[in-house]
């Protein structure tokens, strides 16, 4: 693919067959096309109607057990995104319309209310994301995220956020309240200083200079953060894990995670694709780095390596890491948030027995 023919402001440059289908569309006489076989169509906005809002999880590489996602498929673009595998689920492909066709719960904030006042509902920790960013762009307009945190105002719910979208200034005041009483904590995500990096790999996405000054400002207002590496590519970001923990730190950060790019299912072919086009002088080595870093595969599910990795490559990393976060961060941690303030509203009146 010439220049001419890159999707600007997208991550992935390909559509790759859905593989819950049986057939599959192929380009395999250019010269018979009437048109292009893949255009670059806006994106779409699906409205979704769930029963239920909360996602469960028992894997043991994850701080906590439940979730929500406001929305499916994420338009920031992120090429190494391990969501673009479940976009299959809804008859979707991994690549382009992951970043395009956006499907949205409206109804999140209704749906969270009916499980805060079921009598057998047991307050614990829920993220705000885990699959796809809940600030990503649409969130502007439709706020349903903001909705989810008037809610855990509301009934003293804790909450953790992880994102790499600023809009989440906007929502200071709510996460000031929560601060207050230990209820919420939130990882940003940066991989990389170097602008060039990021518009390639996250296309839509702030700059790093603005997720620091979201660090920032989130200090200032009491909401602990955690400086979120992920994920980190040998021989594409790998170099800057001292100064990205350095500058976290600076900026209120008081400790920091990450993980190593693991290219499960469509997301193999999709990033190779992408490094190609973008790194070639340095794409077999890339790959390679990271086959080492996952027992000689792209492909890794196994608990434990599959976020951290193993191998000579993995442990240097990860012995980087951890000398960074003792020089720059002092170990820190965050806190753990409180679970016995939940409330219902009402309770104790009239209203509270209907």
């Amino acid at each position: 693919m010439n220049s001419s023919e890159y999707f600007k402001g997208r991550g992935a440059q390909i559509n790759p067959n859905n593989k819950f289908f049986s057939n599959q569309y192929v380009q395999e006489h250019v010269e018979g096309l009437d048109e292009e076989f893949l255009g670059t169509e806006k994106t779409q906005f699906i409205p979704t109607h769930p029963k239920s809002i909360i996602s469960k999880s028992n894997s043991p590489d994850l701080r906590f057990e439940r979730s929500i996602n406001p929305y499916q498929g994420c338009e920031h673009g992120c090429i190494y995104c391990y969501a673009r595998n479940s976009h299959e689920y809804w008859g979707f492909s991994a690549g382009l319309d992951f970043e395009r066709k956006i499907l949205v719960k409206h109804n999140a904030a209704q749906l969270l209310e009916q499980e805060f006042r079921k009598s057998s509902y047991q307050p614990d920790l829920i993220m705000l994301s885990g699959n796809t960013d809940c600030y990503q762009p649409i969130e502007r307009k439709l706020g349903i995220t903001r909705s989810l945190l008037e809610l855990m105002v509301k009934y003293q719910h804790p909450v953790s956020i992880i994102s790499k979208n600023v809009l989440m200034r906007r929502d200071f005041d709510l996460l000031r309240e929560l601060a207050a009483r230990n209820l919420v904590s939130v990882a940003v995500t940066i991989n990389s200083l170097r602008e060039e990096v990021r518009q390639k790999m996250e296309p839509r996405t702030a700059t790093a200079s603005a997720r620091l000054k979201l660090i920032e400002g989130l200090a200032g207002i009491g909401v602990p953060v955690m400086l979120m590496m992920a994920p980190i590519v040998p021989g594409i970001n790998s170099d800057e894990i001292s100064d990205l923990i350095r500058s976290g730190a600076d900026a209120g950060a008081v400790t920091a995670s990450y993980t190593i790019v693991r290219l499960n299912g469509q997301i193999g072919g999709i990033f190779k694709d992408w490094l190609y086009q973008n790194y070639p002088d340095r794409a077999e080595k890339v790959l390679h780095w990271i086959e080492a870093c996952h027992g000689g595969k792209i492909n890794d599910t196994d608990f434990g390596r599959r976020i951290k990795g193993d191998g000579h490559m993995a442990e240097s990393l990860q012995h980087l890491f951890k000398l960074s976060v003792k020089k720059y961060m002092n170990n820190g941690t965050l806190p753990s948030l409180r679970r016995d303030l939940f409330r219902l509203p009402d309770a104790g009146t009239q209203l509270g027995m209907f």
